[in-house]
């Protein structure tokens, strides 16, 4: 079975330094019908108003991934990391056992757009982990580009569950083809 989660139909929020459009209930936004989709639980398209973000906050027991389209985001965590990301640019935190962080647009004139992707982990309660990782851009064009997996590797983030982020970029008229193992969920942006 194929279910479709469109761009059109996330919930869109206006909170004046946080323009949001969320797939799943999050925040304010509550539909007990649209909890997420398998592990996947958060998939929000963030776009963050210069010198403005999500100031310090908790997460235990998720994995969290940002994955910077345009701008630039900066991170801090109480673990002692600190990245600035920009498009090309990929931050995974495994929260774990628990970890304060905070995310922002460090740029006095530019707006960051990014997606912000919660997955429920595979293992609870184990030691917090943050990472970068760098994809090439022109890589996007015309394929399907691993950006997070389990096993991680040269310019793909690894993570805490049993998944594979791909991002393309196709031309008008362009086509992929996928296959996909048997059981597997596939979620397509």
């Amino acid at each position: 079975m194929i279910t479709l989660y469109p761009a059109s139909g996330r919930n869109e929020a206006d909170l004046d330094w946080l323009q949001t459009g969320r797939s799943f209930s999050f925040g304010d936004y509550q539909d007990e019908n649209n909890m997420g989709f398998g592990v996947l639980r958060v998939f929000n398209d963030d776009f963050i108003a210069p010198g403005r973000g999500f100031g310090a906050h908790p997460h235990s027991d998720m994995e969290i991934v940002s994955i910077v389209l345009s701008g630039r985001l900066r991170h801090e965590d109480s673990l002692g990391n600190e990245a600035v990301t920009t498009f090309g640019g990929v931050q995974r935190m495994s929260a774990g056992s628990g970890v304060i962080h905070t995310e922002h647009n460090p740029l006095k004139e530019e707006t960051v757009n990014l997606l912000q992707i919660w997955f429920m982990p595979e293992q609870r309660g184990k030691n917090p982990s943050y990472t970068t990782s760098q994809f090439d851009p022109e890589q996007l064009n015309g394929r399907l580009l691993p950006v997070v997996a389990r096993e991680g590797g040269e310019a793909v983030a690894d993570i805490g569950q049993d998944l594979t982020i791909y991002m393309s970029r196709l031309q008008a008229g362009e086509q992929l083809s996928f296959r996909q193992a048997a059981g597997a969920v596939f979620f397509c942006l």
